[in-house]
């Protein structure tokens, strides 16, 4: 059997570089040309709503991506073909933005194409990227790398967001194209920068990879996944809780204008304290993960479980504050939830990369692509369903803040069966010492 060198610090760095470089171009996908559409263009808010959507839809092609990257000796080819695909997507936008105050129609239809390219450019590299960390990072390990990339991301976004904001300004469509391909070009460098000879590090285990598997097709390959009960639970557990995580994103800052009476910079900032209580949970689990538990399942389980409680108990004090009023400390409450979610969505991705080689090697992909589309329709429901029920309970209750409690309550209520899934969501993950071809681990 061959001892495989797993990824060091520096390899699990440079793959969240790859990470920051997909939430660059899909922040400008999914939010500046959002706003550019309603506000400059003057365009239906139904418009880059329905094509993020999309773009979200055509995710639910991640464990085709998945699989063919399993098939392959080599996921690297597969990560920087989908950064390629992704870019071209983001400039295909911008141009479509230009032909649509010529042509409605045509520029729709461009646009309808443009983010079918980002859906598959994200699916395709964001699968196998997931898929090589779980192929090559050990498990004690895991818990520390999801929050570096997951970290790296949320600052790829970040610092993408305030260098736009600054370049785009005055505007012009002409400026936009030119930030947008500056940033495409940045990131698809930074790819094939960051992945350059990074599968050497564990070329035996790559090989030994390959060497199983290899010639099954994709539809044994999800029956063999939905097979293993561990696996149908955690399927079932992502799309849950990630339904619940996403439910909010359209109705907080309304909420806070509404029943609390923020002004848009005010209820902006607040996404600020949420995201900055996202990044303080995921450095947490990061370090006491892989530092107290090792990685292991069980302290995996409980991560996730805390984090899932955590979230109810944010959630029900949201429901709390549409009916208190504006006495509640709403900043404290949204940090809270933040705070939640961070723990629990970094814990459930170090236990998906455990769990994804639990049925042996070359079958990772395909299970992070199962999960990649569960995430991606729960993530395209969410909102929705958060933001039609607000407006549903407002039309049948007449008053704004029993609305929002609803729907803060039935987030609640899937944050708490997500918590009780949590418990068994792990339990047929594997021990290090049973992973294929790594017995031995250097600290």
């Amino acid at each position: 059997m061959m001892n495989a060198k797993p990824l060091g610090w520096t390899g699990i760095i440079r793959l969240g570089l790859v990470q920051s470089a997909i939430g660059a171009v899909v922040m400008l996908a999914t939010s500046l040309l959002n706003r550019v559409m309603v506000v400059e263009f003057a365009l239906p808010a139904a418009l880059p709503a329905g094509l993020v959507a999309w773009h979200y839809a055509v995710q639910l092609s991640r464990p085709v991506w998945g699989h063919g990257s399993d098939q392959g000796k080599r996921r690297t080819p597969w990560i920087i073909g989908g950064m390629a695909v992704l870019v071209i997507g983001a400039l295909v936008a911008v141009d479509a933005l230009a032909v649509i105050s010529v042509d409605w129609a045509l520029g729709v239809a461009m646009s309808v194409f443009a983010y079918a390219l980002i859906g598959a450019g994200v699916g395709a590299s964001g699968t196998s990227l997931l898929a090589l960390l779980a192929t090559q990072v050990a498990p004690e390990r895991r818990a520390a790398a999801a929050s570096i990339t997951w970290i790296m991301m949320v600052m790829g976004i970040v610092v993408t967001a305030g260098i736009a904001s600054k370049l785009v300004d005055p505007f012009s469509i002409q400026r936009l194209a030119l930030v947008v391909s500056g940033v495409a070009i940045v990131a698809y460098v930074v790819t094939c920068l960051a992945v350059w000879r990074v599968e050497r590090v564990g070329s035996n285990f790559t090989e030994t990879l390959s060497s199983t598997n290899a010639s099954q097709s994709f539809g044994d390959s999800v029956r063999d996944m939905y097979a293993d009960p561990a696996a149908r639970r955690f399927t079932i557990f992502v799309f849950l809780s990630m339904l619940a995580y996403s439910m909010q994103d359209m109705i907080l800052e309304p909420f806070a204008g509404l029943m609390f009476g923020y002004t848009p910079g005010q209820s902006t900032g607040l996404s600020g304290v949420q995201h900055g209580g996202v990044l303080i949970g995921m450095i947490l689990v990061g370090i006491g993960g892989s530092g107290f538990g090792r990685g292991s399942p069980t302290a995996m389980r409980r991560w996730i479980f805390a984090g899932c409680i955590g979230s109810t108990v944010a959630l029900a004090g949201l429901a709390a504050a549409a009916r208190i009023g504006p006495s509640w400390p709403l900043a404290a409450n949204i940090a809270l939830l933040g705070f939640a979610n961070g723990v629990f969505a970094v814990a459930a991705i170090s236990a998906m990369m455990g769990l994804a080689g639990a049925a042996g090697p070359q079958r990772e992909g395909v299970r992070m692509g199962v999960w990649g589309a569960a995430q991606a329709i729960a993530f395209g429901l969410g909102g929705l369903i958060g933001a039609v029920g607000v407006d549903i309970g407002r039309a049948v209750m007449g008053a704004p803040d029993q609305a929002f409690i609803m729907v803060f309550a039935a987030e609640a209520m899937l944050f708490l069966v997500a918590a009780a899934l949590s418990i068994r969501v792990t339990a047929g993950a594997i021990r290090p010492s049973e992973i294929h071809g790594l017995e031995e681990y250097p600290v």
